[in-house]
């Protein structure tokens, strides 16, 4: 592995979540719906009434871009990892770009109106829809929109009422992660991380974001059916307990609640971690420095991620602001970020492109028995998305102050 994608690994440190910004959806009233508020509609809510572009008219020079790292490269970085400069200059749009580590600072960074547009991952997207800090994307003016995998496209995540909020661009599992020298027979459930831990005690490691709520979840819904958990997005109370409960018993078996790419590798190299959830890039980083590891997709499935490109609603060059949403989606542009960030790309034609021409079937871009499986990061809100009406689920605020209790129990 090569110093300058290590460099690039380490600036990807994500950081344990910061304060979250709960999403508030104020109910009917007899008032008038304040701007940029959704409203409450039976088991969802409509979001803010905000207007697509209707035609895509002359550059206004720039564009603000906030993304994760390694999204958006133009050779600062590396020198030799570049698809944004020769774009500027055929674009006549000059790309400003500001990186974030975790999705409550994204939200937070799109809520000041400074950006055009974001790469949102799940547990942000309806935060930002439901706000109104970004509008519904016109996929009539993004050209190579037609060549995303359809499987990414119309999904809870990245769209309301029908309505795409985005353009979706990679995507991703959350695996298990374990030391083929330690960990046998090797694991085929979350139950190792779980209720199944062995002689894994305290060498088990786990993503560190509320969001990881939702593993337990998933876990739960295959082990203890009468709980009823249909979506591990969607908890109810009583749900929401169960799976706390299940993290806090697990947090005895910890060794590290991991945020940071390298400090995992380096755990599972010198054996702190043997067992627990990773990315396929890092078990790919992991491999290429010798560490004995393998990552499979458990039984039971598990959670993933899939990045959408949103345009903020207080954007002020929406014309170049689409003319970056069609380039960073093109094939070209697809098949660079999803090697050098370790992804599925969205377009479908980027595996063609790819320098290793076994990228797209290292990371199931077109499988869609694997793509099936996965339970993609989507925000909990208050309006259950399992499409339970006769009661309140969790949102995120409460997810946070749940990680916040199990991380300090």
């Amino acid at each position: 592995m090569s110093t300058d994608k290590k460099s690039w690994l380490a600036k990807t440190s994500l950081g344990a979540a910061a304060a979250a910004v709960a999403l508030t959806l104020a109910a009917c009233g007899g008032g008038s719906t304040p701007a940029g508020t959704a409203t409450a509609v039976g088991g969802g809510f409509v979001p803010p009434n905000l207007k697509a572009l209707d035609k895509v008219g002359s550059p206004e020079g720039e564009v603000n871009v906030l993304a994760w790292p390694g999204y958006v490269e133009n050779g600062s970085n590396d020198p030799a990892v570049d698809w944004v400069t020769d774009w500027q200059k055929s674009s006549g749009c000059k790309v400003n770009i500001k990186t974030f580590g975790t999705s409550d600072e994204a939200v937070q960074l799109m809520r000041t109106g400074q950006y055009d547009v974001v790469s949102a991952s799940g547990d942000a997207t309806l935060r930002l829809i439901a706000a109104g800090d970004v509008e519904p994307v016109n996929t009539a003016l993004v050209p190579n929109y037609a060549d995303v995998w359809s499987a990414l496209k119309d999904k809870p995540w990245n769209s309301v009422g029908g309505k795409m909020y985005g353009i979706p661009h990679g995507w991703g599992a959350n695996l298990l992660m374990y030391r083929t020298d330690v960990v046998k027979p090797a694991p085929d459930s979350w139950s190792a991380v779980f209720d199944q831990v062995g002689g894994q005690k305290g060498h088990i490691t786990a993503y560190d974001s509320p969001i990881y709520i939702a593993d337990a979840a998933l876990y739960l819904s295959a082990t203890k059916p009468d709980l009823g958990i249909k979506d591990p997005y969607a908890l109810d109370s009583k749900q929401l307990a169960a799976a706390v409960d299940l993290l806090k018993t697990q947090k005895a078996d910890v060794s590290e609640y991991w945020s940071d790419y390298l400090k995992e590798v380096q755990a599972f190299k010198n054996g702190s971690s043997t067992v627990g959830t990773t990315w396929q890039v890092i078990a790919n980083v992991a491999k290429s420095e010798k560490a004995p590891v393998e990552a499979v997709l458990p039984k039971e499935g598990s959670t993933g991620w899939s990045d959408t490109w949103m345009v903020s609603s207080k954007s002020q060059h929406r014309n170049c602001a689409y003319k970056f949403l069609d380039h960073i989606i093109s094939p070209e542009a697809q098949a660079q970020v999803a090697e050098y960030f370790g992804e599925a790309p969205a377009n479908t034609k980027a595996c063609g492109l790819t320098e290793d021409k076994q990228h797209c079937a290292t990371y199931h871009a077109t499988d869609q028995a694997y793509y099936d499986q996965i339970h993609f990061w989507t925000t909990p809100i208050t309006f259950c998305l399992d499409g339970r009406t006769d009661i309140k689920c969790t949102d995120y605020s409460e997810w946070t102050k749940a990680w916040t209790d199990i991380r300090n129990s």
